[in-house]
C-alpha cells in the first residue's frame, strides 16, 4: 500500500466522518440511512434498478483500481472544446464565447447540476475583528457570517462561515487567497509543520487569506440535500434530476464571498485566488470555471469529478462518484453514467472544465504516487491541462509547454496552465512556494 503521512491518515478519518468526529454512532447511522434512501430515490427517477460498483482505493483489494498506465486509455479521442455541437469549428474568441454556453449546458445538465435562478440574497455580518499574530506577522482577522435570506422558506436557515485575515498595515487593497477549508472538530489542532505555513507564505507577500467553510453552505452528504442552500431553494423537497449538487453549491458560496470582497476596501477583488484540496479541489476548479471574477485557481489533488479526465481507466472512476457516498456532489443525472451509460458517453470531460477557466491562470497540483497514491490520477489531471491548451492559445494565453508527463517536482509554470507533482502526500503544502511564484507574476 502507498506510504501515507500521519497527517493524511488523520485527515482521512475526519473526511470519512464529514469533518465532525464528535457525531454519535446513532447520528452516523441516521445519515447513512438517509443517504441510501435519497440515492435510491434518484435512481428510481432515472429508471435504474442498479449501477455498477466502483473499484477500491485499497491497492491490496481484489477489485483494486487500475494503476497500470498501459490500461488507462480505452478511449481514442476526447470531446473537442473547439468544435460546436453541430460540427462547426471554433476559430475566434467571439465564437468561443458562444461555444462556452454549449459546454456549460452539458456540465449543468449531466454533471454538476443547475443553480436555480431564484437563489436568495446573502447579507454579510462581521461578527468579530481580532488583532493578533501569525508567526512573525501582525494580522487582523475578521470572523464573518453570510446570512442567507430564508424568507421564502423559514424552516431552513443557512449561515455561511468565513474568516478573513489581512496584514494589519495596508496602504492599498491586497490580493486574497480564498481556501475551501475543513471544519475540524473542536479541540483538534493540525500537526505542526516545518517552515512557514501556507498562510505565513501568503502574508510574507503582503497578501491576505480567507477560509470559507463549505459545509456551512451545504452539508457534505446526501442526507443534507433537503437542507442547506439546496434544500432552502427547494423548500425541503428532494432534487430534480438536473438540480445542483454540493460542488456547485460550494462554488455558489464562493461567489457570495466574492460579493463581500467587492465591498471591503482593503481587499482587491480583482486579485482573488480560489484554492482547495481533494473534494474541495473539485469545488475549486468548478468555482474557477463558473465564477469569472476569480483571477487564479490553485487546484489541489482534485481527481475524478475535478481536473482528471473521467474517461481514463486509472484510479477513482465515475462508478465511485455515482455511488451513495459521493453522488451528492453532482446532479442526479450523473448517476446514470454508472449504469447503463459509461464515462465514454459523457458529452464533456475535465479538459473542457479547465478550458472554461481560460484565459485565467490555473495551477494543477498533485502529490507523489508513492505517498499520495494513484487514486487521484496525476497524469489524468495533467492531460486535462494539455487538452485545454488549444482554448487558452486561441485566447492569446499559453498552455502547458509539453504533452509529455513530466518527472516529479518538475515545475511547469511558464504558461497560464501550470502543473507540478510534488514529492509529498495528499496536500498542496510542498507546492505553495512554486504556486506563489506563479501567482506573483500576475499580481505584481
Amino acid at each position: 500500500m502507498a506510504k501515507t503521512s500521519s497527517f493524511f491518515l488523520l485527515l482521512a478519518v475526519l473526511i470519512a466522518t464529514r469533518g465532525d468526529a464528535q457525531w454519535s454512532q446513532e447520528e452516523r447511522d441516521r445519515i447513512n440511512k438517509l443517504n441510501q434512501e435519497d440515492h435510491q430515490l434518484m435512481m428510481q427517477l432515472l429508471g435504474l434498478t442498479e449501477i455498477r460498483p466502483g473499484p477500491s482505493g485499497n491497492p491490496q483489494a481484489p477489485n483494486a483500481a487500475n494503476t497500470d498506465e498501459s490500461k488507462a486509455t480505452p478511449y481514442t479521442s476526447l470531446p473537442d472544446p473547439l468544435l460546436f455541437n453541430n460540427g462547426t469549428p471554433v476559430k475566434t474568441a467571439a465564437q468561443w464565447e458562444k461555444r462556452k454556453l454549449e459546454i456549460f449546458e452539458d456540465f449543468d445538465r449531466e454533471i454538476y447540476g443547475r443553480v436555480p435562478p431564484n437563489t436568495p440574497a446573502v447579507a454579510w455580518e462581521v461578527v468579530s475583528v481580532k488583532d493578533t499574530m501569525n508567526g512573525d506577522f501582525s494580522v487582523k482577522t475578521s470572523q464573518l457570517i453570510g446570512h442567507v435570506d430564508h424568507a421564502a422558506y423559514p424552516a431552513i436557515t443557512v449561515d455561511i462561515e468565513m474568516t478573513l485575515t489581512l496584514p494589519q498595515k495596508i496602504s492599498k487593497p491586497v490580493p486574497v487567497i480564498m481556501e475551501f477549508g475543513w471544519n475540524f472538530p473542536m479541540r483538534w489542532r493540525p500537526p505542526q509543520q516545518e517552515g512557514p505555513t501556507w498562510q505565513q507564505q501568503v502574508l510574507n507577500k503582503g497578501w491576505g487569506y480567507a477560509i470559507l467553510v463549505p459545509t456551512s453552505i451545504q452539508a457534505d452528504h446526501g442526507a443534507g440535500l433537503c437542507e442547506g442552500i439546496i434544500g432552502l431553494v427547494n423548500k425541503g423537497q428532494p432534487r430534480r434530476l438536473d438540480d445542483w449538487g454540493a460542488l456547485r453549491a460550494w462554488a455558489w458560496g464562493a461567489s457570495r464571498a466574492m460579493d463581500y470582497f467587492a465591498t471591503n476596501p482593503d481587499v482587491d477583488e480583482t486579485r482573488i485566488v480560489i484554492e482547495g484540496l481533494s473534494r474541495y479541489g473539485k469545488a475549486a476548479i468548478v468555482t474557477l470555471a463558473y465564477e469569472p471574477r476569480i483571477a487564479i485557481g490553485l487546484i489541489g489533488s482534485s481527481g475524478a469529478g475535478g481536473a482528471k479526465i473521467l474517461r481514463r481507466l486509472l484510479g477513482e472512476q465515475v462508478e465511485n462518484l455515482a455511488a451513495s457516498g459521493e453522488y451528492h456532489w453532482f446532479a442526479p443525472n450523473f448517476i446514470k453514467y454508472a449504469g447503463p451509460l459509461t464515462a465514454m458517453d459523457l458529452p464533456v470531460d475535465a479538459h473542457q472544465l479547465v478550458a472554461l477557466c481560460a484565459p485565467r491562470p490555473v495551477f494543477i497540483s498533485v502529490g507523489s504516487p508513492d505517498v499520495e497514491g494513484q487514486w487521484v490520477d496525476a497524469k489524468g489531471m495533467f492531460l486535462a491541462g494539455v487538452h485545454a491548451g488549444p482554448v487558452y492559445e486561441l485566447l492569446g494565453a499559453k498552455g502547458l509547454a509539453t504533452d509529455i508527463f513530466p518527472p516529479q517536482e518538475t515545475s511547469l509554470i511558464d504558461g497560464e496552465i501550470a502543473f507540478r507533482q510534488h514529492a509529498g502526500g495528499h496536500t498542496v503544502g510542498p507546492n505553495w512556494p512554486t504556486f506563489l511564484q506563479f501567482a506573483e507574476r500576475y499580481f505584481q
